[in-house]
């Protein structure tokens, strides 16, 4: 399995007026699958945007990547000082956490690639 954080510093959704903000929820684009693997998106409202490949038989993960984010991301990224958001994540605690959190997915197999 792979995971990919992605900011969005300098795309054209992060431009300020170019998102339009609504009440209603639209999901957009969740997953795309190929015949080797599915692949999964996210998208927070501040434009950072997660990426995770899963095999074909990982359902919607959008509780997941909302979950990592929310719960590992903000706490050992946004909210320690000495990480930079719009650099790559150095954060050793973060990527121990990110790391046993997939680890204990019930979809996760540890099987070499």
């Amino acid at each position: 399995m792979a995971f990919v954080f992605i900011t969005a510093s300098g795309t054209e959704g992060n431009r300020p007026g170019s998102r339009k903000m609504s009440p209603i929820r639209k999901d957009g684009f969740l997953s795309f699958q190929t015949s080797k693997y599915k692949l999964h998106y996210y998208e927070t409202p501040s434009g950072l945007k997660m990426v995770m490949n899963t095999d074909l038989s990982v359902g919607n993960t959008r509780d997941i990547l909302h979950q990592i984010y929310s719960t590992i991301y903000v706490e050992y990224v946004v909210k320690n000082s000495l990480c930079s958001l719009n650099e790559p994540i150095q954060s050793e605690l973060f990527k121990t956490k990110l790391d046993s959190f997939i680890r204990s997915l019930p979809f996760f197999s540890a099987r070499a690639g």
